[in-house]
């Protein structure tokens, strides 16, 4: 692996929580029911018991980019990712995520994208998955189709990540790290559907739908998106 590099965080993740939820009326709570552009979540791999999670470490083989891995740690700010729609596809915020929706997922504390390409993974070689990008803005291998049953993305089902370029699913299958990340599992992408590819909304910042920020100004232009 390469060398570990974190950035310092100069203000606490509730703080920034409780800003949020302040400015544009978010929803802590557990009345949406389902998933919403602009939400700021954590992703648990059902099979595995481990939030994707990413930081400042590039991987020492394949592609070199910024690794992505799964942490069975609940509390850490490393595993919020952003909901945002893709280059070519505006994602209005609080609108719930459609089944078979192209999405990206920006990791919140780096500004990279979920992403994956032809490269090996270090330790299963399987399809690399990385983060990848500068300030939420990538390329197309970012994107990624939201799979889920019913016409809707809802919090309380078990869902699938198919990277839209190369047709292979987000998975984990439990391989784990030594340092600089001992412990922690390789996340990577696989060809077929199976329980290790199926994952779950959890902890997160939940934009409700239609709802307008505090105050009468209109935000409808501001990027809210990470």
């Amino acid at each position: 692996m390469g060398h570990f590099n974190c950035a310092v965080l100069t203000c606490s993740l509730s703080t920034l929580i409780l800003l949020f939820s302040w400015i544009f009326g978010l929803s802590l709570g557990s009345e949406l029911s389902f998933v919403t552009c602009g939400s700021v979540i954590k992703l648990l791999n059902i099979k595995h018991n481990v939030r994707l999670h990413s930081h400042d470490v590039r991987y020492g083989s394949g592609s070199g980019q910024q690794s992505v891995t799964g942490v069975t740690a609940v509390e850490d700010s490393n595993s919020y990712w952003s909901i945002r729609g893709t280059r070519d596809t505006w994602c209005h915020r609080g609108t719930p995520i459609q089944c078979g929706q192209a999405i990206r997922l920006t990791h919140v504390n780096t500004g990279r994208n979920l992403h994956s390409h032809y490269f090996a993974s270090p330790l299963s070689s399987n399809q690399e998955v990385s983060a990848f990008g500068d300030e939420g803005e990538g390329d197309h291998l970012d994107e990624w189709m939201v799979q889920c049953g019913g016409s809707v993305w809802k919090r309380e089902e078990a869902v699938r990540f198919r990277h839209k370029a190369t047709d292979a699913l987000l998975s984990v299958t439990g391989e784990q790290y030594g340092r600089p990340i001992h412990g922690q599992r390789e996340v990577h992408a696989m060809a077929s559907p199976s329980q290790h590819s199926l994952w779950k909304a959890m902890e997160g910042i939940f934009m409700k739908p239609s709802e307008s920020p505090v105050g009468s100004r209109d935000y409808a232009h501001l990027h809210t998106e990470f």
